[in-house]
């Protein structure tokens, strides 16, 4: 089993969860979902995370089949507007990793002299290919995408309370130069600490530190 560690400070709205379920034989399902705030968020994404954590997950197909269950219930009970989460998760499965996402919650797959973002925002712009959030709409278009990651590669999964308030570079810099997940866990919570001191961000990220739960699964492969 790969090495990982998981952090979250859900004291700003409570709507964070995740999930890590450990498949067997070095397969994983990685869940983080980002609830959002004022339209039943928190009970959304625990939802999703309690639904996925009982599931059978035999293929990608299982696991967008709990997903869309969730989104069907979701928008029947919400309308479209009440229990609404983002949801990022990678399956890892009999040797094929795949990339589930519907909303903003960001992806980044680093390896030693490149990286990949997946999900999530890139400069305050959404990124291309990112789709609704779970519970949005009666039908939910999830964006899937198969990685080939290798040994040695490292994989964030965050909400963007994270990626809001440290820029992608910042992440995959801190990311490469860790000897442990661990160490990447306390490097991002010291930095997002020093941001919210300060009470700002880079100027191209915003200017302003953004106030929001802060969830993350950072695993070396």
């Amino acid at each position: 089993m790969s090495n990982y560690t998981t952090f979250q400070d859900n004291t700003t709205h409570g709507e964070d969860s995740f999930l890590v379920r450990d498949l067997g034989g070095n397969n994983y399902l990685d869940v983080v979902l980002d609830g959002v705030t004022g339209h039943g968020g928190g009970e959304a994404s625990r939802g999703v995370a309690d639904a996925l954590g009982d599931a059978s997950m035999g293929s990608v197909d299982d696991l967008l089949g709990v997903i869309e269950e969730q989104n069907s219930e979701f928008y029947q009970v919400g309308g479209g507007r009440f229990l609404l989460t983002t949801i990022t998760a990678v399956l890892c499965l009999d040797g094929r990793t795949h990339v589930v996402h519907a909303g903003d919650s960001p992806f980044y797959l680093v390896k030693t002299d490149s990286y990949q973002q997946i999900s999530g925002r890139i400069g305050g712009l959404m990124r291309p290919g990112s789709t609704k959030v779970i519970g949005s709409a009666e039908s939910l278009d999830m964006n899937v995408e198969e990685i080939f990651p290798e040994i040695g590669d490292r994989i964030l999964l965050a909400t963007d309370g994270v990626s809001d308030n440290l820029s992608a570079g910042e992440l995959v810099e801190v990311i490469r130069a860790a000897g442990s997940p661990q160490e990447v866990m306390s490097s991002i919570e010291n930095m997002i600490k020093e941001r919210l001191d300060g009470g700002t961000v880079p100027h191209q990220m915003g200017g302003r530190y953004r106030h929001d739960d802060q969830t993350g699964i950072i695993r070396f492969l």
